[in-house]
């Protein structure tokens, strides 16, 4: 028969941390592999409009963005107050955007070109005169997937 002890102090054994090191390195591999770094800085104001009826882009590896708006205020000495075209980091003129279309183009496999859509980041106080240049410009490179950008309404029942 094996003895019982009821007055004995049981020690807790100490927590190994031999493996937190390796932890912490696959953490932040994780980390470093799944976020994504933000691509664009605007340099427009942006205030896209409110839309019941929207759809979600299914690849977005696969849209190029245009973004058209007011400078911000810090732009505004330099290229005024009247809505300009962003691409990228850059402000640019209706003719350019032949040559940055060509650029994605470029950048994508063969396979992908006919299925790349062009979302036009424009917004709510721009005037529709800049889109139907930009619309136009996008026709004759034969960019005629176009995606407007929206929030979402939210409805109040």
């Amino acid at each position: 028969m094996g003895k019982f002890r009821d007055g004995g102090k049981k020690e807790v054994p100490a927590i190994s941390t031999s493996s937190l090191p390796d932890v912490v390195y696959m953490l932040l591999f994780f980390f470093m592999v799944s976020t994504t770094m933000k691509e664009v800085d605007l340099k427009v104001k942006m205030n896209v409009p409110m839309a019941s009826e929207i759809k979600k882009l299914e690849k977005k590896s696969l849209v190029s963005y245009i973004y058209i708006g007011k400078p911000k205020e810090k732009f505004t000495k330099a290229y005024g107050t009247e809505p300009r075209i962003q691409l990228n980091d850059q402000f640019a003129d209706v003719k350019d955007i032949a040559e940055y279309i060509d650029a994605e183009r470029q950048q994508k496999d063969e396979k992908e070109i006919p299925l790349m859509t062009t979302s036009l980041k424009v917004d709510e106080d721009t005037k529709m005169g800049i889109v139907s240049d930009v619309k136009q410009e996008l026709r004759k490179v034969s960019a005629l997937k176009i995606n407007y950008s929206t929030k979402k309404k939210v409805r109040n029942n």
